[in-house]
């Protein structure tokens, strides 16, 4: 197993992977990113997020390609008034398949020795209720799951309505 920041050739890989979210996620028709999209977000000169990825070998016989990408830690900066410099961790996804291989942990280890190299206060990201898995493997690293939070958003379909309605 390999983790090593993801390149523009990895996105296709790194697509498929958020696909696998949304559908363990029970979303299916979610994801409406592409890879020319992940590529120019990327990648750009200001890039909106970075993500490693975690590569393993293939059998000879199983694949042409010689790696596989079966993990992704995708995540981007943000900026707390309390806190300063943060990093949101977006993504951990690791392919059902290699779940329990520990290939989960060495991606979020990549994530916190991130942090620590860019001397960032804290990491954040946000989990399901039903994941206990998931949970527990947070706070086993030391992580707190906070319960008195919660997660605001507004989708496209609000941000239109509120733009063509609430504005006027």
């Amino acid at each position: 197993m390999t983790i090593r920041k993801g390149n523009p050739e990895d996105m296709e890989a790194v697509l498929g992977l958020i696909q696998e979210l949304a559908d363990f996620e029970k979303e299916p028709d979610a994801v409406l990113i592409t890879v020319d999209d992940l590529i120019r977000d990327g990648f750009g000169l200001v890039p909106l997020f970075h993500v490693f990825v975690a590569e393993v070998e293939n059998n000879p016989s199983d694949s042409e390609q010689a790696k596989q990408i079966v993990g992704i830690a995708l995540y981007y900066y943000r900026y707390s008034t309390w806190k300063g410099k943060t990093i949101h961790l977006e993504d951990l996804v690791v392919k059902d398949k290699m779940r329990g291989t520990g290939l989960g942990y060495a991606l979020y280890s990549e994530i916190i020795k991130q942090a620590k190299k860019d001397k960032v206060r804290r990491i954040e990201w946000n989990v399901l209720d039903w994941n206990m898995s998931a949970i527990e493997f947070y706070e086993k690293s030391g992580a707190k799951v906070l319960d008195e939070w919660r997660v605001a958003q507004m989708d496209e379909t609000a941000i239109n309505y509120f733009v063509e309605n609430k504005l006027k």
